[in-house]
């Protein structure tokens, strides 16, 4: 056991971007992974401690917190434009530039401000068990959750920029419109008209999956010396959560306009009887 510690801290020592060394919970991946398991303790304990509780309005910190998270969403998807992807970055064999320009590290830090995001965002789930919408919770979300932390300290980690931030400026961009919809959503029913591109959004991440694996996959095709593992591990995010939220569009969208045109056809027999 111990020799493979060893092993392992060499591996990270002898791969790792000294760049990023010493940025905060960037030495070790043992915060991380705790705050993670704290947040599944979290989703487990905190229902069965709100059971016999009247839920929680908190309309106002909702307010608030989806208004930073606009905020934080719109700067990293600008950050991740400006520090390459329109600035030079092409789709293709894109390296990580290593080196301490202002661009590069505009870029590595980007990175690391999206991996400390992924943390912020675990206060969805919190927020949910506190109004008692633990219908919200359900597994896509919590994986979704738990997943990216440790994603995300590896690519802070190693590769920093590059091919593999490709994914991330998609999701900022995704994560920008959800919290558009989540902070209209939290101000009321007076702002209903206003949420009729749900099942868009919904859309939008499939399209986000897809464009991310047809991106990832050509790594396996064409000669490029980006690390290929990367390559795979986005992929394979990608294939999962698009299964993952195909099923969940399927059973939300396609069932409701079952239901809908059942209801329908129903109205349609009563009155000709």
């Amino acid at each position: 056991m111990a020799a493979a510690i060893q092993w392992l801290d060499r591996l990270i020592e002898d791969n790792a971007d000294p760049r990023t060394a010493d940025w905060p919970l960037m030495q070790s991946p043992i915060p991380g992974t705790a705050m993670v398991i704290i947040y599944l303790i979290v989703v487990w304990i905190g229902p069965k401690m709100m059971k016999d509780r009247a839920p929680y309005s908190l309309k106002q910190v909702l307010l608030v917190f989806n208004l930073f998270m606009v905020i934080l969403s719109f700067y990293t998807c600008w950050e991740f434009i400006m520090g390459g992807w329109m600035t030079g970055y092409t789709l293709g064999c894109q390296l990580v530039d290593y080196s301490t320009s202002p661009k590069a590290m505009r870029m590595a830090s980007v990175c690391w401000v999206f991996y400390v995001s992924k943390f912020i965002e675990m206060l969805d789930t919190v927020f949910f068990i506190l109004r008692k919408k633990n219908n919200q919770i359900s597994f896509l979300h919590v994986f979704h959750h738990a997943l990216m932390p440790f994603t995300w300290w590896i690519g802070v980690k190693f590769v920093p920029g590059g091919f593999g931030t490709f994914h991330a400026l998609l999701n900022s961009f995704i994560h920008f419109m959800m919290y558009i919809y989540y902070f209209l959503a939290a101000l009321g029913p007076a702002f209903q008209k206003f949420l009729w591109w749900k099942k868009y959004m919904t859309t939008m991440q499939l399209t986000q999956f897809a464009l991310c694996m047809i991106h990832s996959g050509q790594l396996l095709f064409i000669d490029c010396p980006y690390p290929k593992f990367f390559a795979i591990v986005i992929w394979s995010y990608g294939l999962i959560f698009f299964v993952m939220f195909m099923d969940f569009y399927r059973k939300t969208y396609k069932k409701k306009s079952a239901l809908r045109s059942g209801e329908q056809n129903g109205l349609d027999k009563s009155k000709d009887q």
